[in-house]
């Protein structure tokens, strides 16, 4: 079942209002393809949703980089294993950006 327009910003503040940014994205990804204009409430809706979801993962790309200059001057044995994690962090952040980049082109 779609859910209409209204539908998709009820569930877009829900999901602000648990903390569920990622749902947040989603239904915002939807209404997306529904609407050619936004108004200050949707398009701060739109804002909010990317922003928290991109926002956890650049503080997570900063701690994880301090730990790996940290670690590189011990020599650890971790290295391997913090570097994969930053990459993971890189390309959820890449995907995240294109994915808003790409909605917002194709409307």
């Amino acid at each position: 079942m779609a859910l209409t327009s209204d539908e998709l910003l009820y569930l877009a503040k829900l999901s602000e209002q648990t903390e569920r940014f990622e749902d947040m994205v989603d239904a915002m990804k939807k209404f997306i393809t529904l609407k050619q204009e936004f108004n200050v409430e949707e398009r701060n809706l739109l804002s909010v949703a990317y922003k928290n979801c991109v926002g956890t993962r650049r503080t997570a790309w900063r701690t994880i980089t301090s730990m790996e200059q940290k670690e590189e001057g011990k020599g650890s044995k971790n290295l391997t294993i913090l570097r994969q994690l930053k990459k993971k962090i890189e390309a959820e952040l890449d995907s995240y950006c294109n994915e808003i980049l790409q909605s917002l082109d194709l409307r």
